[in-house]
């Protein structure tokens, strides 16, 4: 059931009556989940913070997590889930250790048999069950956004750009080449085109499992995008098994240059800059 204005003031009161020995137990009951993962210290200070936000939200008449009153106690409740989604704790983890406030509470208010008491501490652990719910969905959150800012770091590291040669760059591809990611290799392989003002590409896609109709779309959208630039792409690590299969699908390169290994596909284009360097010289 829920609380009541009255009896969440009420145990307010019996919070700050019972402060350090609830702060104790409670400390003791998560260190003891968390198995020596966390600091006693730092264990103390969460526990400490997050009792007085209770007590104040109580105080101030909260009888939901979403009443003004229990701003700062939802504020301390989503610091406790992103620093324990940061630390590597589970969502569980994180939820139990709101649950064992309940767990203290009973132990340190149980001498107390008054039927007003026991009605108030029902009352105390819907709001308290609450509180750990809002811990689990923050969590998550924060989890999510986590994830997705280590997936687009990875994405990132794993499509480098690196210069070969003076005015040769390569982008060396491993794994299977989504849209998500053939829109990253695009931008990188530009911009470096841009920094480095290089001639030449070279796409290498030794690391690519397969080449289907998608992958060879995303690699002739990149190699159109380097010619607007004014960069000539070379595409290398044709093996057997991708040539037939490029056959097979009727997939068309065009007029752009393909190597069997980068090594080739290197000295063909250090051969067309000394061709083009040699011209340059008789001009």
């Amino acid at each position: 059931m829920p609380l009541s204005p009255d009896e969440a003031t009420r145990f307010a009161d019996l919070l700050k009556v019972h402060a350090e020995p609830l702060s104790a137990r409670w400390t003791d009951l998560v260190a003891k989940g968390l198995q020596g993962r966390l600091s006693g210290a730092e264990l103390q200070r969460q526990t400490t913070d997050l009792q007085k936000a209770f007590q104040q939200a109580l105080a101030a008449g909260a009888v939901d997590l979403t009443d003004e009153a229990s701003a700062e106690l939802r504020a301390q409740l989503s610091e406790l889930s992103s620093n324990r989604a940061r630390q590597g704790f589970t969502a569980t983890e994180t939820a139990i250790s709101v649950f064992a406030f309940k767990e203290a509470t009973l132990e340190v208010l149980g001498a107390a048999d008054d039927a007003a008491t026991l009605r108030d501490y029902v009352a105390f652990s819907t709001f308290v069950d609450r509180a750990a719910l809002f811990t689990f969905d923050s969590y998550v959150r924060v989890r999510e956004t986590l994830i997705a800012d280590q997936a687009e770091q990875l994405l990132e590291l794993s499509t480098p750009v690196v210069k070969l040669w003076d005015g040769v760059v390569a982008v060396p591809l491993v794994g299977t080449l989504d849209s998500a990611r053939a829109q990253v290799v695009m931008e990188r392989l530009l911009q470096t085109l841009v920094d480095t003002g290089s001639p030449y590409a070279i796409i290498d896609i030794t690391g690519v499992p397969a080449v289907d109709t998608q992958v060879a779309q995303h690699i002739l959208k990149t190699v159109v995008a380097a010619r607007l630039m004014g960069a000539d792409c070379i595409i290398s690590g044709i093996r057997p098994q991708i040539a037939q299969t490029i056959v097979a699908l009727g997939i068309e390169f065009g007029d752009i240059a393909t190597k069997s290994t980068l090594a080739d596909a290197l000295r063909h284009v250090i051969g067309k800059t000394r061709r083009t360097g040699a011209k340059n010289s008789e001009r």
